[in-house]
């Protein structure tokens, strides 16, 4: 009899971002690997396992992401923020070259006091 393998599946999530202006909303430059906000009505906890298939502006490439939820912000949140999971991108290349991209992107918009749906 075996014994079956209790740990559940990460879920897929695609995030498709088609301007500079919502990724600058999304992205976490908090976090050393780097990290998204994505708005979801699903529920997450803190250290869940998400897959990410994320497209980027003017760009047709989608960037797989094994991330981790490292925070969430549930409905009806102070502020009228958007309900979703703010996920942790891991530490490895892929990662790092995503960052960088983004980062690239976002240029000198990085330092912007404009608010986002991050902390």
């Amino acid at each position: 009899m075996s014994t079956a393998n209790t740990t559940p599946r990460p879920s897929v999530i695609q995030l498709a971002i088609k301007e500079k202006a919502a990724l600058y909303a999304a992205y976490i430059p908090l976090f050393t690997e780097g990290g998204v906000f994505i708005p979801t009505s699903r529920d997450y906890r803190l250290g869940d396992d998400v897959y990410v298939l994320m497209s980027l502006p003017d760009d047709n490439q989608r960037y797989p992401i094994a991330g981790k939820v490292a925070w969430v912000t549930p409905a009806k949140a102070a502020g009228t923020r958007t309900q979703g999971v703010g996920v942790r991108f891991p530490a490895d290349e892929k990662s790092r070259l995503l960052k960088n991209k983004i980062e690239d992107i976002l240029g000198s918009h990085l330092g912007s006091d404009r608010t986002t749906q991050t902390i």
